[in-house]
């Protein structure tokens, strides 16, 4: 099987199951950005090594390529394959992540800086990706039906990003960078 199909050629491509749109559709621009927080987690994977991280890394990876084929396939959609849709559990999953991240962690009194560890600054590139994703994900609800669960899993999932970091630099025993209100 080739790579390439040419279909794409005249700016359009394909939804699962069935329709084409733009590739500048906010539906495909909210995929496309989910695929991107999912890269992102593979150089994460990579600089975590088999360390404390990297199972959960990896289930953040297949809960993103579900969100992915939730977000690429309209609710509507009359295909016969079973979607995968990101459900209240998956958003559960992430708040018992986040608890069990926290503890140990030092109380935040001030605002924190993006940095410390490499891999603390790449769980803070992920959060911010996955921000945007959030963002372009509640634009296209406004006018197209999606999962009832997406812009939650990924609220939550920024969030986790954040205590990840800070759970970095604490193994690491590097201090989270304070923000002293000043430029």
């Amino acid at each position: 099987m080739k790579i390439y199909t040419k279909t794409g050629d005249d700016g359009t491509t394909g939804l699962f199951g069935g329709g084409r749109v733009s590739k500048n559709s906010v539906r495909i621009e909210a995929y496309g950005t989910v695929d991107e927080l999912n890269s992102v987690m593979g150089v994460l994977g990579a600089q975590a090594g088999s360390g404390e991280f990297a199972i959960l890394i990896q289930d953040i990876q297949k809960s993103l390529f579900v969100l992915g084929a939730d977000l690429a396939t309209p609710l509507e959609s009359k295909t016969t394959y079973q979607v995968p849709r990101i459900l209240e559990g998956d958003v559960k999953k992430m708040e018992s992540a986040i608890d069990k991240a926290e503890v140990g962690l030092p109380s935040l009194k001030k605002f924190i800086l993006p940095g410390g560890t490499a891999l603390a600054g790449y769980f803070h590139l992920a959060r911010t990706i996955c921000r945007r994703a959030e963002r372009i994900v509640v634009g296209l609800s406004l006018t197209e039906k999606i999962g009832l669960f997406d812009v939650q899993f990924l609220n939550r999932l920024s969030d986790l990003f954040f205590v990840l970091a800070r759970k970095a630099n604490h193994l690491a025993e590097v201090k989270d960078i304070e923000w002293d209100g000043k430029k």
